[in-house]
């Protein structure tokens, strides 16, 4: 009889177990996030993408001399010619001036004088020297390059990134909630620099009983999420993860699938100026979904 009772409750555990896992389990769903993650991964590889960074240099005001000679104020990888010239920042402006003998390209078109607009502009101007490019970038009241390395090792030899199980029970549901008035947040950065942002309102949503709350900001059409959890310096990255939700439809509900939580570029590279979540957008829940946090961080 006690044999039959404990053959009754294996039966019955491995049915609760293959009913939980179909609660969660959806074969579209599953290959609609294989299939994001995997255009994720290629994007991580593009030109643009954050793999190929090979250095970041803040300039200094007035002449910068860049290239790979030790005696440059920038030094530039082994692979570039020793002295490539001078990027002189002054105010607000910053200008190249070229070396005689050396090849610079913008667009494709030798250049040898030129004012360089940064990447707040939207449309940086791309210097390039083999398979070197680089671009002035704009944080705060710093300005700096931005190197990259089209033959860079870790494109080669990416090995991808770890992720949690996919887990349907983390596309939650949550509600918009507009504030009174217009309110600003303020956003550090990993290099000391706080930038503000004005939002409209926030998200709630529940999980396990507990309601808990974000603050978006608006990009490009869609919410902007910069959150930290407690699996953070543990089992994901330490300084959060990036979310990106629609924005609310008619009723001011809003999807917000932590499975597509992803690392900041930080997490690949040294050479990354990113954002740190807000105070507001610290959870006290473990969120086990999403990507892991990958080989020795930054």
């Amino acid at each position: 009889m006690k044999l039959l009772k404990y053959l009754l409750l294996i039966v019955i555990s491995a049915l609760f177990l293959s009913c939980s896992k179909k609660v969660n389990s959806d074969p579209a769903y599953s290959a609609e996030l294989t299939k994001w993650h995997n255009n994720r991964i290629e994007n991580l590889k593009k030109e643009n993408g954050w793999l190929n960074l090979a250095g970041l240099f803040w300039l200094k005001p007035g002449e910068n001399k860049f290239g790979s000679a030790q005696s440059n104020d920038i030094i530039f990888p082994q692979e570039s010619p020793d002295n490539i010239g001078t990027i002189i920042l002054k105010d607000s402006n910053t200008i190249l001036k070229v070396n005689n003998g050396v090849e610079v390209t913008v667009a494709g078109n030798i250049v040898n004088n030129l004012i360089l607009d940064n990447d707040m502009t939207g449309n940086p101007t791309i210097m390039a020297n083999g398979s070197l490019k680089w671009f002035i970038i704009k944080r705060g009241d710093k300005y700096g390059i931005r190197l990259r390395n089209l033959n860079a090792d870790l494109i080669k030899n990416f090995p991808g990134i770890e992720t949690y199980d996919i887990d349907k029970s983390w596309r939650i549901e949550g509600s918009f909630n507009k504030f009174a008035h217009p309110e600003i947040i303020k956003v550090p950065s990993i290099i000391g620099t706080v930038e503000q942002d004005t939002v409209f309102g926030y998200l709630s949503f529940n999980r396990n009983g507990k309601n808990y709350s974000l603050v978006p900001v608006v990009e490009d059409g869609s919410y902007f999420i910069i959150f930290a959890d407690e699996t953070n310096g543990e089992e994901t990255y330490g300084a959060g993860r990036f979310l990106y939700t629609s924005l609310p439809d008619s009723s001011g509900k809003v999807i917000l699938d932590f499975n597509k939580a992803y690392n900041p570029p930080c997490a690949f590279t040294k050479y990354a100026t990113c954002p740190l979540p807000p105070k507001e957008n610290y959870l006290h829940l473990k969120v086990t979904a999403g990507e892991k946090k990958f080989g020795h961080e930054h």
